[in-house]
């Protein structure tokens, strides 16, 4: 104290004879006992003993880590330098000397407060108050960044202390951690706003701090949870910890922190990793399953995900249909990947789901066009089937199985399993009406493209093949050929009229067809139909476009004659009676039958020959085409 009262006296002398101040820290040590002396021995005069006391008070108060008492001292000094520069109580260089002091010991005072902003202890109204002073002080900037450094301290020990989950599943530690960090971001941006409002240089700085703490913390969480689970095929675990991470977040939106975004930029490579490989698993597992599949219907096991039951049918067939035993797995596999994605809208997954769901589909249609005995396995086929190995279908019951496999998964399962993805308030509703059902599975695009791009082509495929197993001999022949209506007229005895063999087996092809439908099809008897359909369109189509036929028709030699028009009559009225009563006869089907009928008249007429005075009444190939029906049904 000895010391500091020399000093203080020496400085106020030196305020009147303009000695520089800094000189007074570099006072030989053997010289104190002579200012100890002089101070003792000197008369102070009232400003001399003013400013003893206002410094020795004002280094009191600083050394006992005061805050308020200091400001107010340092005010009371800048007031009695105001006051001495108007009334000249003190020469220009003695006032320069004491505003130099007053900035020296303010300074001090801020870096003291700087100080103690950075202790772990110091937080809440403490921090408040001392960021305040600083910037009452005069050095708002530096302020709020020690604000911020002192909230970013917090962030970096807390994130120290947690510690990520030993287990896979890192939920409690998403939750844990995320709410410790986005709380700390919302204390900051409230400790911000209190302390310096709403001033756009300082809202600018929270901001860019606000978006560099969310983007560690999303690096942090990817690298202890989101990586290996998503590597994993953890979909569920990522995107639940995303969505926990994400509402913490959006708590911050009031306060005008829009920090979502950035976590979804940092996420969303997880999410498509988790995505890709959940789909490689469906699709992996799906090939393996139909090598073992014996494509025999029945109900899911035991122990099987339900389906969803906001379908628009009710019945209870559809709720829990048949299927052999690869699409129950197939389907199972498809609605927990649905439910790991959730009806997340801020996740935004929706669509990347839902065109995943259409590639796998796709995948498993391949496999089932490759259980096809002799089917042509095109790279159009094979492409991403994931397996060219698969147990065939070996009877037409197995292969109707195929279809109704693929049917029912693009018009009934799939598109309710996709409902999981729409917000609960939509899906869940109980008061929902079938007809407000059906719109929102029509408002599903990716319906259409199951049925069109998919279970189109394997349709395609299972009526092209039986075609051509009707057409042809095991040898390769043609079955189907010119000869068997040319032979006719070379024969002396007129023929026993009755359709013809390859058509008769057609006929009896799409009986049992239509019988295995019946069981097989229920509530999609529409596709049963189109199905027979489809098989009879090809086989005529085919016969309709095969040039080497209609050039023996219609050249020979010899050309067609009376008695092979008459048969080629019959079968072609055959097969519009018996598609006919079985309503799968379509417009095409009577349009191309007219078209090859009125082609192989005009072939007899080119011959010279009036067929119509050679062919029977319409009724006459009618009455044999029933009487045939009867008799080939028993």
């Amino acid at each position: 104290m000895r010391n500091l009262l020399s000093t203080q006296a020496v400085l106020v002398h030196g305020l009147d004879e303009g000695i520089i101040i800094d000189s007074l820290s570099t006072c030989p040590e053997d010289s104190e006992e002579d200012n100890i002396y002089d101070v003792e021995n000197t008369k102070l005069n009232k400003s001399d003993k003013w400013f003893i006391e206002f410094l020795e008070n004002l280094e009191v108060l600083l050394a006992e880590k005061r805050v308020e008492e200091p400001m107010a001292a340092l005010d009371e000094g800048e007031q009695i330098a105001k006051e001495a520069r108007t009334k000249h109580t003190l020469s220009p260089d003695a006032l320069l000397r004491l505003k130099n002091a007053l900035s020296v010991l303010r300074q001090k005072l801020v870096d003291q407060l700087a100080e103690a902003t950075c202790q772990p202890f110091t937080h809440g109204a403490e921090l408040r108050s001392a960021v305040l002073a600083i910037k009452k002080l005069g050095d708002g900037p530096r302020a709020h960044t020690l604000l911020l450094n002192s909230h970013q301290q917090t962030l970096q020990r807390g994130m120290q202390t947690l510690r990520p989950p030993s287990t896979s599943y890192g939920g409690a530690f998403t939750s844990a951690l995320s709410q410790f960090v986005f709380s700390t971001i919302a204390q900051a941006a409230s400790d911000s706003l209190a302390v310096f409002g709403e001033e756009p240089a300082y809202s600018s700085e929270l901001v860019t701090w606000a978006v560099k703490q969310t983007e560690a913390f999303a690096l942090l969480l990817k690298r202890d949870v989101l990586a290996s689970s998503a590597a994993a095929g953890g979909l569920r675990v990522a995107t639940e910890c995303i969505q926990i991470s994400l509402g913490h977040c959006s708590l911050l939106e009031a306060r005008g922190l829009a920090l979502s975004p950035v976590l979804l930029r940092l996420y969303r490579p997880s999410v498509e990793l988790a995505f890709n490989a959940n789909l490689k698993r469906i699709e992996q597992s799906s090939a393996a399953l139909t090598v073992a599949d014996d494509w025999v219907f029945a109900y899911a096991p035991a122990g099987a995900r339900p389906f969803s039951s906001t379908s628009s049918l009710s019945n209870a067939s559809i709720s829990q249909p048949k299927l052999s035993s690869s699409c129950h797995r197939f389907s199972s596999m498809v609605q927990g990947f649905l439910e790991d994605v959730g009806p997340h809208e801020s996740l935004q997954l929706d669509g990347p789901a839902l065109e995943g769901v259409l590639q796998v589909f796709n995948c498993y249609v391949n496999l089932l066009i490759n259980a096809l005995p002799g089917s042509m396995e095109t790279e159009e086929n094979l492409e991403g089937s994931g397996s060219k190995i698969v147990r065939m279908a070996e009877n037409e019951s197995q292969q109707m199985a195929l279809l109704a496999n693929a049917s029912l998964l693009a018009d009934e399962l799939l598109p309710r399993a996709a409902l999981k993805l729409l917000p609960l308030s939509q899906s869940n509703r109980v008061d929902a009406t079938p007809k407000r059902a059906s719109e929102r599975q029509s408002r599903l695009p990716e319906q259409r493209e199951w049925k069109s791009l998919c279970v189109d082509r394997l349709r395609d495929s299972f009526c092209r093949q039986h075609a051509l197993d009707l057409i042809f001999t095991d040898d390769g022949d043609i079955r189907l050929n010119a000869e068997i209506y040319m032979s006719l007229d070379g024969n002396t005895e007129e023929p026993e009229w009755f359709p013809s063999p390859i058509f008769q087996e057609l006929f009896e092809k799409l009986t049992r067809m239509a019988s295995i439908a019946t069981d097989m099809f229920v509530g999609r008897e529409r596709f049963a139909t189109i199905l027979l359909m489809r098989l009879t369109e090809t086989v005529i189509l085919w016969l309709s476009d095969d040039q080497s036929f209609w050039e023996e028709i219609e050249q020979g030699p010899p050309p067609l004659g009376p008695l092979g028009l008459q048969q080629f009559y019959l079968d072609m009225e055959f097969v519009i009676i018996f598609s006919s009563q079985g309503r799968y006869l379509s417009r095409n089907l009577q349009q191309v039958i007219k078209n090859i009928i009125e082609r192989a008249i005009d072939a007899v007429t080119a011959t010279g020959i009036d067929p119509y005075s050679v062919l029977p009444e319409d009724d006459w190939f009618a009455e044999v085409a029933q009487i045939a029906i009867k008799m080939l049904t028993g």
